[in-house]
This record gives C-alpha cells, structure tokens and sequence, in this order.
C-alpha cells in the first residue's frame, strides 16, 4: 500500500465534490464507499472525520455515470490516503457495485457488500456517535435484501458486528415490478388481491389501462414480486383512496396523501404483529371507499401507532431503547411527528438524521461506518 498523504485541512463545497464533512466518535482507517443507485453520493472516511460528496445523481444515465466515476476518483484523491476496503450496496448489477470490485481489485483490498437498509440505520448512528446496539427502522421504496428480496419496511438490532433483522412489514405483491412504484393503483389491486377481494379488481380500476390483466397476474402470482417495502404500503394507500393512481415519479402521490392530512387519528384494530412482520392490511381495508382526506389521517394516525407498538415490542425482547429512524418515508413529517410522540410515550430514545438526509444520500456514509465499525479503530 502506498504510503499517504495528509489533506491539510477539511473541505469545503465550494472546495470541490464534498457536501457534507461529518465528524466520527473514533478514529477509522480509509474507508471508501460508494453508496446507492439513487441519489448517489461518495464518502471517504479517514481518521476522526468522513465526507460524502454532493448528490451526483440516480446512476441510470450516461452523465450520471460519467459523473459518479469522477467522483470517486476525486474523493478518493482527497482523501489523501489508498482506503484498506472498498463498501458498495448489496445488488450486484449496480454500476457503483461494479465500479467498487474493479477499484478493490487494482488497489488490492477488500470490496465490501453493505445491504441497503442496514446502511441506512449505520448512516444514523455515524451521526449520533455511536457503534452500541440500537433498533433501526428503515422505511423506503426498495433495497435489496438478503435472498434476492425487495426490502423496505424493516426492524434491525445493529450494533459493530453486523445487523440481525427482528421484523419486517407484510409482503405485498407487486403486479408488473417496478412499475407498481408509479402506479399506485397496481398497489391497491395487490391489497385488494390479499384480502381476498380481488374480483373487485377490473370494475374499481376499470379507469385504468390493464386492471383485468393485474387482476389475472395477481391471481396466478405471475410478474408480481413480493417486497415489504413501505413506500409500496404508502401507494397502495394512495390507490385505495383515488390520490394519483398514476404517478409523475415514485412518492408523488405519497406526498399527495401528506398534504391531506389535518388530524391524524388511530383505527382501533388496524394491524397485527405476529412473530415479527408488522401486518397493515387490516388498516388498508378501512380505507376502502373512505374519503381521501378522511383516509389520509386514518393511514398517517394508525401507521406512526402501529411503528410504535412493533418498536416497543423489539426493545422490550432486546432491551435496547433506542431506535434510528432511516430511509425516505422518514421526510414525512406527519409520520415523524406521530413516532416521536409514540415513542416518548414509551421511554423509547429516537435519533435521527441530522446533518444528513434521512434518504439514500446518507446511504454512502451508512456503509463507511458499517466497514469502519467491523473493522475496529485505526
């Protein structure tokens, strides 16, 4: 390894690609990590101190691409030091992960796989100082998790060796995969599919180009991936409801549904908890034929209840009373609002993002601090 360079003194945005400079709770060795596929940004991380770059973008254009590579190579170069390890996201058909093996290669270190979720609660902790055991609720859109699934709506113990996953929302089909992200109706069929009203598909999307094929797809299981992923509960929501069933981009029409909220409220009855997987459907029946705004405090009221009980049964069974809140559902500040009462209802400390986004931005400092805490101090 060659030997290093010392940068004389930290960087700031209008230095070059550094955003953010996040100070650590202990000294780490170079770490590089080169975060999500959305929002993408680089950190390197070195001694008492990581950086992540600006937002360079979602890695499915050329420019993005071109953008990113610069990128790590700038951050790297002002780093002033080879990193012992390379972390990238769990997929492996990302052109960030693909990048990270090839750098690790030639620099002869370790290249790192840090599954998405587990990044975001590490990129909390980064923040709060802190390697101890703590509960992570990661709410987003997808990440992929272990066996090749569609992750979202998880419960974690993370501490410095790793994670374990205590739970996770109810598995909902996708109908057509990724297009479900834009399509909340496709959401709403698969909800209808699970409690077992999925005849009523055709005529309630009948609107909609396709519902008599998602309803026979639903049915057959055919082209509809399962996923736990909260983002996808939020859209089936939207489509029960009649907000944007077809959406500009993903989370348009979650942020519809905020807006309509003005007394969020809790519906007795509205979910269960059974070994772990946190179940909505009770809640998203009732949101069948309800008013949109109506629905919106329901969903938003019953939702934070719902997260709150499922955490104070997670720190109850592993006596940890704190819990970091990452991934993009947490931009809803309806949600957060009500968690925060719910959980200072329970003696349950919560830490959030600071400094950070609580989205994939922060998902390239979650993965230093995941390599930097499994490696020890420098």
């Amino acid at each position: 390894m060659a030997e290093t360079a010392t940068v004389e003194a930290p960087l700031s945005a209008a230095d070059g690609p550094v955003a953010s400079t996040v100070p650590l709770s202990r000294a780490v060795p170079p770490v590089l990590a080169v975060g999500a596929f959305l929002k993408n940004t680089v950190c390197f991380a070195a001694g008492r101190e990581a950086r992540v770059s600006h937002d360079v973008g979602n890695l499915d254009t050329v420019d993005a691409v071109r953008a990113f590579d610069r990128t790590v190579e700038d951050m790297q170069a002002l780093g002033g030091a080879e990193p012992v390890a390379v972390a990238h996201d769990l997929h492996p058909d990302f052109h960030s992960t693909h990048a990270a093996v090839a750098l690790a290669e030639r620099l002869g270190v370790p290249a790192v796989p840090v599954q998405h979720h587990h990044a975001h609660i590490a990129a909390v902790m980064a923040e709060h100082g802190t390697d101890q055991p703590t509960l992570g609720l990661a709410l987003d859109g997808f990440g992929l998790g272990e066996n090749q699934e569609a992750w979202g709506g998880e419960l974690l113990l993370v501490d410095a060796s790793g994670y374990r996953r205590l739970g996770h929302l109810r598995l909902l089909a996708q109908p057509g995969g990724d297009v479900a992200a834009r399509q909340p109706w496709r959401m709403a069929a698969a909800a209808l599919q699970a409690l077992g009203r999925g005849a009523e598909i055709p005529e309630r999307f009948n609107a909609m180009q396709g519902a008599s094929v998602v309803a026979r797809m639903l049915e057959r299981g055919v082209n509809s991936p399962v996923t736990s992923s909260c983002g996808r509960l939020f859209d089936a929501a939207c489509g029960l409801l009649g907000i944007k069933p077809v959406a500009q981009f993903e989370g348009e029409a979650p942020m519809a549904l905020e807006q309509l909220v003005s007394a969020p409220r809790v519906e007795a009855g509205g979910w269960h908890i059974d070994d772990g997987v946190l179940d909505l459907l009770p809640l998203l029946e009732r949101l069948i034929g309800a008013e949109p705004a109506a629905g919106a405090d329901v969903f938003h009221g019953t939702l934070a209840a719902a997260l709150g009980d499922w955490v104070d049964r997670a720190a109850e069974a592993t006596g940890v009373r704190r819990v970091a809140l990452g991934g993009g559902c947490f931009f809803n500040r309806v949600l957060r609002a009500g968690l925060d009462d719910k959980f200072g209802q329970r003696g349950i400390e919560v830490m959030a993002p600071r400094a950070m986004s609580p989205g994939d931005p922060a998902i390239s400092l979650g993965q230093v601090w995941v390599v930097a805490m499994t490696m020890g101090e420098e």
